[in-house]
């Protein structure tokens, strides 16, 4: 700054100070002058790199002298290790701005990297150059790549396949090529991809020329598939199918190998003109199959792991490389199985029996029911024929009810062994899921697994002894009506016990529907005709039970003294009225065999058995004597004897 009070002190005027400075200073000296005060101008502007001395650290301020009037504050967050901050070091910032009100000076030392960075890369690279760097971070599209500034790497220029995750690329170091500078937006793109395909290329021929089935090839892992893994063999890739991997059963190829793990295969399988390499690992090693009869012989028990739980049955892991099959039908003796997670889980170790090996198809059958004695083995020892159990009713079908005589033992009762007398026509008539009954073993058959069982065989048949002598032909019996058909009506005589009453044995006269003769519990008078115990039916008759009532109505009543002159029957009289009684024996006689013949159920009409013929009369002076009123009570036995041998339908 110019005091001009010393200046008009000495006396001197603008011109001659000029005169004299311009005396003093010639033109190097003003060359020089010039210079130095337009680098002092340049260092104060915004935007200009500095050198600088680390003076110290104040939290995250980092003080650094760079020759201004003030020291300079940079953020610690600049600097890439707080190993970097040393007092002394020298470096070298960006002055972003000066406050001349607080004198604070404004350093950053990351934008003067960068800066510095793309001066020296623009100078020293170009493209098509190669260059290493580390990935710093994932960002929209690929990753940054940090080459002294930070360069794109697209995602689909990482790997010559796609790589899956990119993110496992951060914080490694890669090699490069520069594919574009963008020297006006300061924008390098880069690709790994392209220098792999170039280094592959040279090395494939090489590869294709040397490579032979059996050899062992080193590689590493570049990708993993649900199918297999693809393995670089350094220029070419190989296939490393799952299949391949290990002897034992894997459920994906990550449970081997890894990405980017090097590994050593063998050689399966070479096609050169396709450039097709198909490696193996579990080649390495002897097939565990080898000798696995004589390890695992059959009816051996053996211990494994349940490795896979399946609708069919279960694998059980016998060792590496070796799996067995329990199939479901193999799992218990007495369970019905719906799946076989009901009895193991994965990861069940388990005892089993080698029930087969098919040592060609790598095949082991497997048995769990076999490690535990078959119940049904001794059933018929256990449940011999004749003895009663207590049974609980599990199901009911159509035909009859399966009950559970003990856990995983069943028996069936058919519907025809429910009762002797009652025709059911579905068990659940007479049973219910989940009571608890005693029945009577009929049947075991072991090889069927199956118990017949009983409820009517524990009490004496009534057909044999019991009916026949409570229902005796020719007897009047009260029983209600319990089920009407288009053949007749069914009699309940007793509880479970029916008789049936033929349509034609309603009424004397033609009847076309039951139901208008009786209903459904009416209480009748019926007669029995017939008990058949063959064929386990009781006929009756409604109309026979009208005929008694009829007949026992016209008995004769006492004689009453004569109240005009006694008659008295002369010997020839006597004689005449034998031979009438003699002859209507013989005509009901002939009638009943004549009504026998049209009782079948096909008959349209009925024979009124019950109308006596006409009878001869005696004609005794003034008095008429009728022979059938007189022989009234012997004709009616023989009528009753007559019906007792008719048979129902």
């Amino acid at each position: 700054m110019v005091d001009r009070n010393i200046i008009n002190k000495l006396g001197l005027t603008q011109e001659k100070l000029d005169q004299q400075v311009n005396e003093m200073f010639g033109e190097q000296e003003n060359e020089f002058l010039e210079q130095a005060l337009q680098k002092k101008v340049d260092s104060r502007l915004p935007g200009t790199i500095l050198k600088g001395t680390i003076v110290s650290q104040i939290g995250n301020d980092v003080i650094v002298e760079v020759g201004l009037k003030s020291e300079g504050i940079v953020d610690a967050g600049d600097f890439d290790s707080p190993d970097e901050i040393v007092p002394g070091k020298e470096i070298e910032v960006l002055l972003e701005d000066t406050d001349s009100e607080s004198g604070l000076v404004l350093l950053n030392k990351r934008k003067a990297d960068i800066i510095k960075g793309w001066e020296t890369i623009l100078d020293t690279k170009k493209e098509g150059d190669v260059v290493k760097g580390k990935v710093i971070r994932r960002i929209k599209g690929g990753l940054l790549v940090d080459i002294g500034v930070p360069v794109f790497l697209p995602a689909s220029q990482v790997d010559i396949r796609k790589p899956g995750d990119i993110s496992r690329f951060i914080g490694k170091e890669v090699d490069c090529k520069i594919l574009k500078i963008d020297v006006e937006g300061r924008n390098i793109v880069i690709s790994r991809r392209k220098l792999i395909e170039e280094e592959r290329r040279s090395s494939k021929e090489k590869i294709l020329d040397e490579i032979e089935v059996g050899q062992l090839r080193t590689g590493v892992v570049k990708n993993i598939a649900d199918f297999g893994v693809f393995v670089d063999l350094g220029g070419l890739d190989g296939l490393l199918h799952i299949s391949d991997l290990s002897w034992g059963r894997i459920s994906h190829p990550s449970e081997v190998v890894e990405l980017d793990q090097k590994i050593e295969c063998i050689v399966v399988g070479v096609d050169k003109e396709h450039e097709k390499i198909s490696l193996g690992l579990k080649q390495k090693t002897s097939s565990p199959w080898e000798d696995v009869e004589k390890r695992y012989p059959v009816g051996a028990k053996v211990k494994g792991t349940v490795v896979n739980v399946m609708n069919y049955g279960v694998f059980v892991r016998l060792e590496d490389g070796i799996e067995g099959l329990v199939h479901i039908s193999e799992m218990s003796w007495t369970k019905r199985l719906a799946h076989p997670g009901e009895m193991v889980n994965l990861g069940d170790e388990i005892e089993v029996i080698v029930l087969n090996v098919d040592k060609e198809r790598q095949e082991i059958s497997l048995g769990l029911k076999q490690t535990q004695t078959n119940p049904w083995a001794i059933a018929s020892q256990k449940y011999p024929v004749g003895t009663i159990v207590t049974a609980q009713v599990r199901s009911l079908t159509n035909f009859g009810a399966f009950v559970e005589i003990e856990p995983g033992i069943d028996g069936m009762i058919h519907i025809s062994d429910l009762s002797w007398t009652r025709k059911h026509s579905h068990p659940a008539e007479a049973l219910q899921k989940g009571q608890e009954i005693k029945c009577i073993v009929l049947e075991v058959n072991e090889d069927k697994r199956r118990i017949s069982l009983g409820i009517k065989q524990m009490t004496e048949d009534p057909w044999i002894r019991a009916i026949p002598e409570k229902y005796i032909p020719g007897h009047i019996i009260k029983g209600k009506v319990a089920k009407i058909t288009n053949f007749g009506a069914f009699v309940e005589l007793e509880k479970d016990l029916e008789g049936l009453l033929h349509i034609s044995e309603l009424a004397d006269h033609k009847v076309d529907k039951p139901q208008d003769v009786v209903k459904v519990g009416d209480e009748l008078e019926v007669k029995i005709l017939k008990v058949d115990t063959d064929s386990r039916k009781i006929g009756l008759s409604l109309r026979r039970v009208q005929w008694a009532a009829e007949e026992q109505s016209n008995e004769p009543v006492e004689q009453k003294k004569p109240t005009g002159p006694e008659k008295v029957l002369s010997d020839a009289d006597v004689e005449q009225l034998t031979k009438a009684r003699q002859k209507k024996d013989t005509d009901e006689s002939s009638d009943s065999d004549n009504q026998q013949v049209q009782e079948s159920p096909d008959q349209d009409e009925e024979s009124p058995e019950g109308i006596a013929k006409e009878e001869p009369v005696l004609q005794v002076g003034s008095e008429t004597a009728n022979p059938s009123e007189s022989e009234q009570p012997k004709n009616e036995q023989s009528q009753d004897n007559s019906e007792s041998e008719k048979t129902a339908d």
